[in-house]
């Protein structure tokens, strides 16, 4: 398609970039991906996960959705989990969301947007969860970056509790669950202090991340 051949140079551009620095690169990628890291991020395309880390192609796993949401019913997202952490082996799990997140604002301002309302339901139940402090914040603003931060600790949460963490956890796997958040304004990456290693730690990195943040 004619409009579509800009990505079309876009990649060929790309391709040559690479083989330059590295001429078998793909012929190794071809042969198998062994990332250390699974990105659960949004969807928003203006946070690219390899991009803002530096990794090149198979040094990172991604699932992308709508505010970064980990649900137990989803099965998509459970699925990449249960990839990465049983079959490649990734030794850290990082849920990042960003600032500026139009999911989190419509949650937070009770936007209806059609089907994805009952997908950010996932976020308006953060938001009740603490509401008494996001209320507080003397700006919409504020009250929105503050959702952001508390959504990426409530999932780091949820992604621990899935039968896949539990029972790698179980099984003596080395594994780590971080909690992130991207700046839009600047591309820098905040680490909100929600590492979490074995179930025992939750509670207590769950505590401190919420009154630290």
């Amino acid at each position: 398609m004619k409009e579509l051949a800009e990505l079309f140079e876009n990649n060929r551009k790309w391709l040559e970039e690479i083989t330059a620095k590295q001429p078998d690169f793909f012929e190794q990628l071809a042969v198998q991906q062994n990332p250390e890291y699974l990105w659960i991020g949004c969807s928003d395309s203006r946070v690219p996960a390899n991009e803002i880390v530096g990794l090149l192609p198979g040094e990172l796993f991604v699932h992308r959705n709508v505010a970064n949401v980990v649900s137990h019913t989803d099965l998509n997202c459970l699925s990449v989990l249960q990839f990465a952490v049983d079959v490649l082996g990734v030794k850290h799990v990082i849920v990042t969301g960003h600032y500026g997140c139009g999911g989190v604002t419509a949650a937070l301002e009770g936007k209806r947007l059609g089907l994805i309302d009952n997908w950010l339901r996932h976020v308006q139940d953060v938001y009740q969860k603490h509401e008494r402090e996001i209320s507080k914040l003397p700006s919409k603003h504020a009250q929105a970056d503050r959702l952001c931060e508390l959504n990426v600790i409530e999932q780091v949460v949820n992604v621990c509790q899935t039968t896949v963490m539990q029972d790698a956890w179980v099984r003596g796997e080395k594994v780590t669950v971080h909690g992130w958040i991207y700046a839009l304004k600047d591309g820098k990456l905040r680490d909100l202090g929600m590492t979490i290693s074995s179930p025992e730690e939750m509670r207590t990195a769950h505590q401190n991340a919420i009154r630290s943040v």
